[in-house]
């Protein structure tokens, strides 16, 4: 049975943890797990998902040296390092401007042979509502890069079931309306106050090649359905 570890027991992690322990052997811990321990560190894949704070480029030093040499990593990332683009984009951009997670996915790369890169959209579903927890009453409109949670899970686990070591995958729903569509929808189905939109972003980062290489099939392909499946 395959040993899966994962670093980063939190919103997404643990409901990962969850599912992948239905088939194989999991241990999730939080990101100070970064002693020296056997049997964590022993595991055919290792999945970091962890928030990019607090020493994040020396954690995953100390990931990449406890591994073992076969171990495949999984590296939770952000389509936040498309923040240069205005535009549709896909994992062929180059990316000029420097970032934290794009230093962080060059980082794992460097260090381990085996990396599998997911940057994630912006992670939605449950409690995470578009647009009922906001800091702001003013949003820039434009168009939305979200993925639900269940669709990362999923996605997640057929890559270990794969014989994928190696790539960058952009993880967000194939639809992109508007950010005030999605907020508008919300709003109503929620009872929250919409806010006002100002502005527009035109970037739409691209999914269509974890689509093609893995033949899947989103669970939410439409930010506006992403808390029902009326699609």
């Amino acid at each position: 049975m395959k040993h899966i570890s994962i670093i980063g027991c939190g919103w997404l992690g643990k409901p990962l943890s969850q599912e992948l322990s239905l088939d194989l052997h999991v241990e999730c811990y939080e990101r100070d797990k970064t002693q020296d321990n056997s049997s964590f560190y022993h595991c055919d894949t290792m999945i970091i998902a962890i928030n990019p704070k607090h020493n994040y480029l020396q954690t995953l030093s100390k990931i990449a040296e406890l591994t073992k040499p076969t171990c495949r990593v999984i590296l939770m990332s952000s389509t936040s390092v498309y923040k240069e683009f205005d535009c549709e984009i896909d994992e062929s951009a180059v990316i000029t401007k420097t970032s934290l997670q794009k230093e962080a996915e060059e980082l794992m790369q460097a260090l381990k042979d085996s990396v599998v890169i997911l940057r994630l959209g912006g992670l939605m579903g449950e409690d995470r509502i578009s647009g009922k927890w906001k800091s702001s009453s003013s949003f820039a409109d434009g168009f939305v890069n979200y993925i639900h949670r269940d669709d990362v899970i999923k996605i997640t686990k057929e890559l270990i079931q794969s014989s994928y070591t190696n790539g960058i995958y952009n993880l967000v729903a194939p639809k992109h309306p508007l950010r005030s569509e999605v907020h508008k929808k919300n709003s109503e189905g929620f009872g929250f106050e919409l806010g006002e939109f100002e502005g527009n972003s035109y970037r739409i980062v691209n999914s269509d090649k974890i689509i093609k290489e893995l033949n899947y099939t989103f669970l939410y392909p439409d930010p506006l359905y992403m808390w029902s499946k009326k699609v």
